[in-house]
């Protein structure tokens, strides 16, 4: 993965990858919820998955012999750059405490928008034409439509908008991530370096605002808690952001983008298959506007 050439389009490879990190992700949902029933607090959870990773990203890159220490200029983007994600990810976990973990899902994932619009600015062959805005607005109606089941009552409570707020400057800082690495020096560093940024200030950031805000880890976590933690690592920390670091090097960050709309609706799914969760008209309707709004985003 030390590649960089680029694509003006997604190709056949770019697809069947992107879409593979989307159904990690949405399983990743799952596997998050899993070790918090399982007593793994929040944020101590994703620090430790985050510094967990890093280890093995580090250890993937020796292997491979991928530079990872030398002086190329990318440190202050690179610190930038965990830093968004840190914050992004105590947004997205503190919004949880005042709005449904579906409710914040939407907010988190109108980031695609923010991409759309602050992209040209950073590469103007990403600007999107009148019909990929209506695919990006049709692929998002969908996810939105197959959560609205069961968001109007009962309220979260008087403190909602804090939860819908916090969601969306989730999204904010996730759009502001990609701005990140495709307009710094990140754009000519390896996916291997770009993560191990992320992974390691999120990691000891997390893990120290835990301790600080009185979260304990279990002496005791179940073997599930355990085995959820393992996928976030493996799967969704360390190989699918490996790919989707790449992804974002090699190909265009607002098509790449609105296939990040299928995780939600992946971790209805698997809800659905997992959880025996019911198989509803919002979920068939939002599978079918997702769908074409992704054909009119990355038609040719």
């Amino acid at each position: 993965m030390t590649s960089h050439a680029r694509h003006t389009t997604l190709d056949a490879r770019a697809i069947v990858l992107v879409i593979g990190c989307c159904l990690v992700w949405g399983m990743g949902q799952i596997a998050i919820k899993a070790a918090l029933l399982g007593g793994l607090p929040p944020l101590l959870q994703a620090g430790v998955r985050s510094l967990i990773a890093c280890a093995l990203v580090l250890g993937w890159a020796a292997w491979r012999g991928v530079p990872m220490f030398e002086r190329d200029g990318s440190l202050p983007a690179g610190l930038l750059l965990g830093g968004l994600f840190a914050v992004e990810f105590a947004c997205v976990f503190l919004g949880q405490m005042y709005a449904p973990a579906s409710r914040i899902a939407v907010f988190v994932y109108l980031a695609p928008f923010f991409v759309a619009l602050a992209m040209p600015l950073v590469a103007r062959a990403e600007r999107l034409a009148p019909p990929q805005w209506l695919g990006l607005v049709l692929a998002f109606g969908g996810v939105a439509w197959a959560f609205s089941e069961g968001q109007t009552s009962p309220h979260a409570g008087p403190l909602q908008w804090v939860g819908d707020l916090l969601g969306i400057v989730g999204a904010v800082l996730w759009a502001a991530t990609l701005l990140a690495i495709r307009g710094t020096r990140l754009a000519t560093v390896t996916a291997e370096k770009t993560l191990a940024y992320q992974l390691a200030v999120s990691g000891v950031g997390l893990t120290l605002i835990g301790l600080l805000t009185g979260e304990r880890w279990p002496a005791e976590p179940s073997t599930l808690a355990l085995a959820s933690l393992a996928f976030q690592v493996l799967a969704v920390a360390f190989a699918s952001l490996l790919v989707w670091f790449w992804l974002v090097a090699h190909y265009p960050s607002t098509r790449l983008m609105s296939f990040t709309l299928l995780t939600p609706l992946a971790a209805l799914v698997f809800g659905v298959l997992l959880l025996d969760e019911p198989l509803t008209r919002e979920l068939v309707v939002a599978a079918t506007g997702v769908t074409l709004g992704l054909w009119l985003v990355n038609r040719r």
